[in-house]
């Protein structure tokens, strides 16, 4: 039987806290390990409870989740992050996702939804589908759009083709096995493709990949 998945709680509500509290605790599979009530205290609970996955809020009054996460991804081998929020086209929720967050869930998101994600994502899968990517940047003003397409290309040109192709595919929402059968490749051969491109550009997901190939504006509207 494998270890259940830990779980930090990272927000300033504690009804919110008590209600993801008891959605986990109906799962076998996940395991409550701490919970916290503003970005402060997440370097404490992660030191000492060692979480597999963090939901965090957004929106705190002291240290807001963004910045919460930004200095989570940044310690060696970070635990994933959901990030919580009220709004679905929301400016910090795509910032939380470039400094590196799995994906993000609606705090009116229905438990086994909830249950799904956090698993998801501590298999290393992420849960931010390319049609929600697509709108989250539509709906997101973005005065350094140029730039970052730029930035993006620039990026991508680091890429052998076949990398190339491989985030390119990521970027359109693609899995594994689709990537494998329409570039005539191996399942393992794509991991290890997706692999080297997280190496190369320094990413910690393929949501980042999504992302990049979103900026570069290089997949389907």
């Amino acid at each position: 039987m494998t270890d259940p998945v830990r779980v930090l709680i990272v927000d300033d509500d504690p009804l919110v806290r008590a209600g993801l509290a008891m959605i986990i605790a109906t799962s076998a599979e996940l395991a409550l390990v701490a919970e916290a009530g503003d970005g402060t205290e997440v370097a404490a609970a992660v030191e000492a409870h060692s979480p597999d996955v963090v939901l965090m809020d957004i929106r705190m009054p002291t240290l807001d989740g963004l910045t919460a996460t930004e200095l989570l991804r940044a310690r060696p081998d970070p635990p994933e992050v959901i990030v919580l929020t009220t709004f679905n086209a929301d400016a910090y929720v795509l910032r939380a996702l470039r400094a590196g967050a799995s994906g993000f869930l609606l705090k009116d998101t229905r438990p086994a939804e909830i249950l799904t994600a956090i698993s998801r994502v501590a298999a290393g899968d992420p849960i931010l589908s390319p049609v929600v990517t697509r709108q989250l940047i539509a709906h997101v003003s973005d005065s350094g759009a140029n730039a970052r397409r730029r930035e993006a290309r620039d990026q991508l040109a680091r890429l052998s083709d076949r990398e190339r192709e491989v985030a390119l595919a990521i970027g359109a929402g693609r899995a594994n096995r689709d990537i494998g059968r329409d570039l005539f490749m191996s399942v393992p051969t794509v991991k290890s493709h997706v692999s080297h491109i997280l190496t190369k550009l320094g990413l910690n997901n393929r949501t980042q990949i999504a992302l990049l190939a979103h900026d570069a504006g290089l997949t389907s509207p």
